[in-house]
């Protein structure tokens, strides 16, 4: 038991660094864990996906492949199924649909804010440097 307990902080560790290829080789390692967990590749693939989101704009199809531990046909019908219906896109040009575009959000597409703070004027900074000098 002290062993699956180890396996499922290793796990959990690589899911909080987003080190998905390690989590998928550690996972396929441990398949009597993983299968106990109904729905849980789905789940942990739906969490890559989030993360993914948070800090791309664009990204890789191999990158996402990796991330999400599915490739070939299997693959095109997964980004299929989000263009249809998550607002994803292909960027065109691209071979084979290579660089996929994701949703905008506010953390994947920063934008520069005015600072609501208010400033010290001028005038108040110039009397403070004959006290400086």
């Amino acid at each position: 038991m002290e062993e699956q307990f180890k396996t499922l902080i290793v796990l959990s560790h690589y899911l909080e660094t987003a080190r998905f290829r390690q989590f998928w080789d550690e996972a396929a390692k441990s398949r009597h864990i993983v299968d106990a967990v109904p729905g849980f590749e789905q789940a942990i693939q739906a969490y890559a996906i989030h993360v993914l989101s948070l800090t791309y704009q664009r990204i890789p199809r191999s990158v996402l492949a990796e991330a999400i531990n599915i490739e070939g046909l299997s693959l095109d019908k997964f980004i299929e199924h989000q263009v249809a219906n998550s607002g994803w896109a292909i960027e065109k040009g691209q071979e084979k649909g290579q660089l996929i575009i994701l949703p905008s959000n506010e953390f994947n597409h920063p934008e520069l804010k005015k600072s609501t703070v208010d400033g010290v004027p001028l005038e108040h900074i110039a009397r403070i440097f004959p006290i400086l000098g």
